[in-house]
């Protein structure tokens, strides 16, 4: 029983609060594996975190759907440019060594939080943007509370974006929220609850592009990984649902700095593991 419970309260953790930052989960889940199953190999720790990433961002975007803050255009198109990528990684995963694997992890792990840190000192929640440039699109989205968002974004920028996360994030197993939420709000300008939103709507498809192409590759054939993906599941799918109600509640530079301090301590714990356990 405590084998079965210690999982899907893990998974709750990681649902509730990878769908509250929009991150998907994977950056909490892949460090766990590591640390806790070192005898996996790097393709069946993305595997499961892959997995996990899509159970929760299907269940946090029916969550975030009923809120209205998901920008389905923006993400439509910006998910149609991870499927190329997220398929190239997860064929390019099985050929890197395990510690390569670690330090990759940690290093892009402390170079974000060290950025989102400094770069979000202030409230980032400007609602209001208007930019009547070439290559920009004008959006304007209201949620179900009635409040309104008006913002630009570069479509090249986004789409050039969304190919790197595509690509990396079944390399490292770790969604591609964690990426493209900063991408979205410092480089594209997003609105936080907006990006939080339209990621995880992105990482529902590019998170299951992933998961089948990992199917048809046999990760899935042990019936323990199985087991372990669906006592996370049971976790994860309440979870996703609490991470998105209380989205609404926390203001943007603070989920932001909740953020940059978990992938901090995430980010060195990995790094501190890749050189002292061999």
């Amino acid at each position: 029983m405590e084998n079965a419970v210690l999982p899907a309260l893990a998974g709750f953790v990681i649902g509730a609060f990878g769908t509250l930052i929009g991150a998907g989960g994977g950056f909490i889940l892949v460090p766990l594996l590591l640390i806790f199953y070192p005898e996996l190999s790097p393709e069946i720790v993305t595997a499961i975190s892959m997995a996990v990433v899509s159970v929760n961002a299907v269940s946090g975007t029916v969550a975030y759907a009923k809120s209205g803050r998901i920008d389905y255009k923006a993400g439509t198109t910006f998910a149609l440019y991870t499927i190329p990528g997220s398929v190239l990684g997860v064929l390019v995963v099985q050929y890197i060594p395990l510690q390569l694997f670690n330090i990759i992890f940690g290093i892009l792990l402390i170079v974000l939080s060290v950025y989102l840190f400094l770069r979000n000192k202030k409230d980032t929640s400007c609602n209001r943007i208007t930019v009547n440039r070439p290559g920009y699109r004008q959006r304007r989205l209201t949620d179900a509370k009635g409040q309104v968002f008006e913002y630009a974004y570069n479509c090249v920028y986004g789409n050039m974006v969304s190919v790197a996360v595509g690509f990396i994030s079944p390399v490292l197993g770790i969604g591609g929220g964690i990426i493209h939420v900063p991408a979205m709000v410092n480089w594209l300008k997003f609105p936080v609850h907006i990006a939080t939103a339209t990621s995880h709507f992105i990482l529902a498809v590019m998170a299951t592009v992933s998961v089948a192409v990992h199917a048809l590759q046999g990760s899935y054939s042990s019936e323990a990984t199985v087991k372990m993906i669906l006592l996370l599941a049971l976790g994860i799918i309440p979870g996703a649902q609490v991470g998105a109600y209380f989205s609404h509640k926390i203001k943007s530079h603070a989920i932001l700095r909740l953020l940059s301090v978990c992938l901090l301590i995430v980010g060195m714990r990995i790094l501190y593991n890749s050189f002292t356990v061999h």
